[in-house]
This record gives C-alpha cells, sequence and structure tokens, in this order.
C-alpha cells in the first residue's frame, strides 16, 4: 500500500530536541524533492525544509533555519528532520510530502496522499 509514514514526535521542553523520520512505502523515493510541512489547528500548512532530489540543495524556513536539518537516505526510502532548540512555537502537526523545493522557496506542488503526520509538543 502507497502511503507515507511519519514517526518520532512526542512531547519536549523548551530547548529540547527530536528527530522526525519518515518513511515512503510503495513510493518511488529516489529522485524526488521532499519536505517537512506543520499545521496547527486553524492554519494553513506550512513547509518548513526541503531537499531536492538531485544535488542535494536544501531549504529552511526562518523560523527553523539554523535549528533543524532535514536528510534522506534513499535506500531507505526516509526522509528526516533534526529539530533542535525546540520552542512552543514549534509545537504542531508535522507531515512530509514531495514539494517544489529551491534554494530560496518551498512550496507543495505534486505530491502523495498526506500520511497522518507526528505531533510535536513542546512544553514552555
Amino acid at each position: 500500500q502507497a502511503q507515507l509514514v511519519e514517526t518520532g514526535g512526542g512531547l519536549v521542553q523548551t530547548g529540547g530536541s527530536l528527530r522526525l523520520s519518515c518513511t515512503a512505502s510503495g513510493l518511488t523515493f529516489t529522485g524526488k524533492a521532499m519536505g517537512w510541512f506543520r499545521q496547527v489547528p486553524g492554519k494553513e500548512r506550512e513547509g518548513v525544509a526541503c531537499m531536492a532530489g538531485i544535488g542535494g540543495t536544501t531549504y529552511y524556513s526562518q523560523s527553523v533555519k539554523g535549528r533543524f536539518t532535514i536528510s534522506r537516505d534513499n535506500a531507505k526510502n526516509t526522509l528526516y528532520l533534526e529539530m533542535n532548540g525546540l520552542t512552543p512555537e514549534d509545537t504542531a502537526m508535522y507531515y512530509c510530502n514531495r514539494a517544489a523545493c529551491a534554494a530560496d522557496q518551498m512550496f507543495v506542488g505534486t505530491h502523495w496522499d498526506w500520511g497522518q503526520g507526528t505531533q510535536v509538543t513542546v512544553s514552555s
């Protein structure tokens, strides 16, 4: 069954760290630009970080630059997001999906069905 499965979320204190993983099952992952998105209730989903499918170009939103690191393992069909220095403003449901990714922007273009996401909650 083709699906995206996000894991690794949880409850952490301000300043803590988490590592999110996203596994693409039954999907062609290699060569696809991939991104992490997050959403809080009542707000639109926002792009957080992305990585090009070829060449390794990355983009980070201003709010996470310097704290989050995106990486991928094509052999495992898995995308990662290392999150450090977490703040309550990072509290959201995090999703991964294909992304239109450039050095200065990212957005959702052609994408797969969204997974269930993984909840990140940062306490103050």
